[in-house]
């Protein structure tokens, strides 16, 4: 368990320029074009016993990482430091900090008690004001919650100089994947938004898919094989128990996601061979076609509010996007540009709809407004696909197979302004991402 002990949230908004006034606070805006990091100082943390000094370590390491990682910070390195600090107490020597162009500085104190609880103390600085953003914050929980708490102290430092919704301290469903491409075994299983902590959730018996989580975190939908052709399953992450969701005549279903609030589940059937859009409210299992068309219809994904869905549709010849109410009524196509489109998910923040896009020979990530207009691609492969929002809707995580016999898919990340496009440092394949909320 963590708790924050006097917490508070500073709303900031922000622009970095080299000119500022020292009495401007600091500020960071990102945009599409060229942003220039924020310059961080992160002096050694202190430690208030000596059982405190590998944790510590490990804090300032997960906390420069997860800053760094967004590519937005750049943490200027210790080597080049002139203030050197003892205690956590101690003033900030501005000048020294503005010297080596530093623009922000965070300081923490570290303790461990007898109980094994840990708690950390920090401040945030802006170094070209001279002054402290906000009140001082304070963490403590046990010693099995160093990495969340690293994640939880980044979040604070990232939200309160970007003025965006935190998503560090997250964790992401995946299809971890082994053995060769033509026989591939595939699980379900669980992780930290930044690669550690892999929890496997199903063994290697039965091909599975496509996991979503809840809002909440506590469950995950998947399509398995384990009848022998795909059906939905939800899986309770706390007690790892599953069971299949009960769908119309038992035929094949696929491709589901939860509502917003949790209580229904939007997913596709095969009937009489044809593919339309259901939704089940899972308190009694009933669902109710949303489509029906003589079509293929798959993918669906709610508006934030619940409202509405969007949905891939090949109705009108070619795979597009449409978007409807989910109290029914026709379908709006949102799609009109060159190639085929596929797997759209509405952002959390209800401005946006990721997609994959297949056009002259290969996929890419994409991002439109909710009427389809501001198209942009952000990626580019011989296959990229099933994109996923971070919970700030800031980044979209989203798998990338490789070409030859020896291909393999991988997870990558990118900003929606196109920025930061890197790979996930896995030890095997993986594909298929859901990103989860913030951890409770």
């Amino acid at each position: 368990m963590i708790r924050f002990i006097n917490y508070f949230i500073i709303a900031i908004i922000l622009i970095a320029t080299s000119a500022q006034s020292q009495n401007t606070p600091l500020r960071l805006e990102i945009t599409r074009g060229v942003v220039e990091p924020l310059t961080f100082g992160l002096p050694s943390f202190s430690i208030e016993n000596p059982e405190a000094a590998e944790i510590a370590r490990v804090l300032e390491r997960i906390v420069a990482a997860d800053l760094s990682g967004t590519g937005l910070f750049r943490e200027i390195p210790k080597s080049a430091h002139i203030a050197r600090r003892s205690s956590f107490a101690d003033p900030v020597r501005y000048p020294d900090w503005r010297a080596i162009k530093a623009r922000a500085l965070v300081t923490a104190a570290v303790n461990k008690a007898p109980n094994d609880q840990v708690i950390i103390k920090f401040r945030i600085f802006d170094v070209f004001s001279g002054s402290q953003l906000g009140k001082g914050m304070q963490l403590a929980g046990d010693v099995n919650s160093v990495r969340r708490m690293a994640h939880k102290m980044a979040d604070q430092v990232y939200s309160r100089i970007t003025g965006e919704g935190p998503y560090f301290e997250s964790r992401i469903a995946f299809i971890s994947e082994s053995g060769p491409k033509d026989n591939r075994l595939k699980r379900l299983a669980v992780m930290d938004y930044d690669g550690e902590n892999i929890q496997f959730l199903t063994g290697n018996e039965n091909t599975v898919l496509a996991p979503r989580f809840s809002s909440d975190g506590k469950q995950i939908l998947y399509t398995s094989w384990e009848t022998g052709f795909p059906q939905i399953y939800v899986l309770n992450v706390e007690t790892m128990l599953s069971k299949r969701l009960p769908t119309p005549g038992g035929g094949m279903s696929f491709s589901p996601r939860f509502s917003p609030r949790g209580d229904r589940v939007l997913y596709s059937m095969e009937k009489g061979g044809n593919i339309d859009i259901y939704l089940m409210d899972i308190a009694n299992a009933r669902s109710a076609r949303l489509t029906s068309s003589p079509s293929i219809e798959t993918a669906p994904s709610f508006s934030p509010d619940g409202r509405q869905i969007v949905f891939e549709s090949d109705r009108s010849g070619t795979q597009q996007l449409y978007v409807m109410p989910v109290a029914g009524g026709e379908p709006k196509r949102i799609s009109f540009k060159d190639g085929r489109y596929g797997a759209p998910v509405w952002s959390p923040r209800g401005d946006l709809i990721s997609f994959t896009k297949q056009t002259k020979g290969r996929f890419g990530i994409g991002v439109m407004a909710v009427d389809g207009s501001k198209e942009r691609l952000l990626s580019a492969s011989f296959l990229d696909e099933a994109p996923t929002w971070s919970p700030n809707g800031r980044v979209i995580m989203f798998s990338r197979q490789t070409q030859g016999p020896r291909g393999a898919p991988s997870l990558y990340s990118v900003d929606i302004t196109g920025r930061n496009l890197k790979p996930l440092r896995l030890r095997s394949p993986a594909s298929d991402p859901s990103w989860g909320p913030l951890q409770r």
